[in-house]
């Protein structure tokens, strides 16, 4: 009896998503709790998964389309699969071929196992072969994160930008020129990224934005990571990085200016006594914000762990509506892109965000001697409606003083 394919509850507040990438045709065999196709909400994109092994027999909402919550998008034959969307055949399959299929000089033709192998080549969206074509970029030498495994653009500008920084390796072949001219591109957006220029839109109409500006020493977080790395790496199984740090200096500048962990509901000021602090991460599709719900409560480790799996998430499409829902304070790292200053936008209807940048190198005063130093600019953002300036650069001196102390951190002090 044929299965069908619908789409599942999202989360509360989404009723509406859109239909994405269909990783599977009809006629396709399909594995047993395997993805079949990508639905994007106005928060986080996820996939539909096969209730049981079969084959897709009927596609009936294509790419692009609105559905409502329980609609049926496709038709599912439940049968025996054959072929390598069993678990682990796809896998075995690819080793094989990389075992048998070393090409020879003498070699006329590949071997059936490399053309198995080719087949399993991962799928490349349209901008990024653009790009690929005109950087020449190998499609080896890229690593996907886009649904299914596709590559995206994002995908081939990350891996430029690494061989600008080892020009020796992935260089294009003699010879070489770039392919078409004055091209264009129309791409329907999604709904993760109508949703975040609304909100971006919302914020700048609605708040009195002001930003404010300071530097931190970093020597101190560094020399401390790098002290006691090996043993928090062994013993939680994840690294000790800045983030962890920066939460902790947050959560108790946040105790010294709570104006800026409350938000404006119509007349009134909604103060909070708990901390939902979210991090913004960047994936294929758009930045998304998960909530370290109750961080105050959570050790350096478990807040590393959770951001780590976050961002496992975002890469995977598998991140959760309700892990972004909320939040009432957020940190955003544009360092990790190379920012050297910026002026976040508030995630609506918080009333802060802080902005980390890169870590260089800068030439500072320290007791009358100028001496160089690991510096990072931070930026905050604030609602100036309920957040005033001696407020938001109390709370600005406070992450900076404890960043500057880590010691203080631990002790609470």
């Amino acid at each position: 009896m044929p299965l069908e394919l619908t789409v599942p509850s999202v989360g509360e507040s989404v009723s509406e998503v859109e239909i994405g990438e269909w990783l599977k045709q009809p006629g396709e065999p399909v594995a047993r709790d395997e993805p079949v196709v990508v639905i994007e909400t106005d928060k986080a994109t996820m996939e539909i998964f096969a209730p049981e092994a079969g084959t897709l027999t009927e596609i009936r909402k294509p790419r692009g389309e609105r559905v409502q919550v329980g609609d049926v998008v496709g038709i599912l034959e439940p049968g025996e699969v054959s072929g390598p969307s069993k678990p682990g055949a796809r896998t075995a399959k690819s080793g094989e071929a990389k075992s048998k299929a070393t090409p020879s000089a003498t070699a006329p033709a590949s071997p059936p196992e490399a053309v198995a192998a080719r087949s399993d080549a991962p799928r490349v969206m349209p901008a990024a072969a653009r790009l690929m074509a005109e950087e020449g970029v190998a499609t080896e030498s890229v690593q996907p994160t886009g649904p299914g495994g596709r590559i995206l653009k994002e995908d081939v500008q990350r891996t430029v930008t690494q061989r600008a920084a080892s020009p020796t390796e992935g260089a294009p072949p003699p010879g070489s020129a770039p392919v078409g001219d004055r091209e264009e591109e129309v791409v329907k957006m999604s709904l993760i990224r109508r949703k975040i220029a609304e909100r971006l839109v919302q914020a700048q109409q609605n708040m009195a934005l002001l930003t404010t500006f300071n530097e931190v020493d970093m020597s101190a977080v560094i020399a401390l990571r790098r002290q006691h790395q090996e043993r928090f790496q062994e013993r939680h199984g994840i690294k000790l990085g800045f983030m962890s740090f920066f939460v902790k200096a947050v959560i108790e500048g946040l105790k010294d200016a709570p104006g800026l962990n409350a938000e404006i509901r119509g007349t009134d000021v909604v103060y909070r006594n708990y901390y939902d602090i979210g991090v913004a991460i960047g994936g294929g599709r758009g930045l998304v914000v998960p909530v370290l719900r109750n961080a105050d409560r959570l050790g350096f480790a478990r807040i590393e762990q959770a951001i780590a799996g976050f961002a496992r998430q975002v890469k995977e499409n598998k991140i959760k509506p309700d892990d972004l829902a909320g939040g009432t304070f957020t940190l955003t790292n544009g360092g990790i892109y190379g920012s050297m200053l910026s002026t976040p936008l508030i995630n609506a209807p918080q009333s802060g965000v802080l902005g980390m940048h890169a870590i260089q190198d800068r030439a500072v005063v320290i007791d009358g001697q100028v001496v160089v130093r690991p510096m990072m600019y931070l930026a905050l953002t604030y609602d100036h409606r309920i957040v005033d300036g001696r407020e938001a650069v109390t709370f600005l001196r406070q992450v900076k003083d404890l960043i500057e102390q880590p010691a203080r951190i631990l002790l609470e002090v």
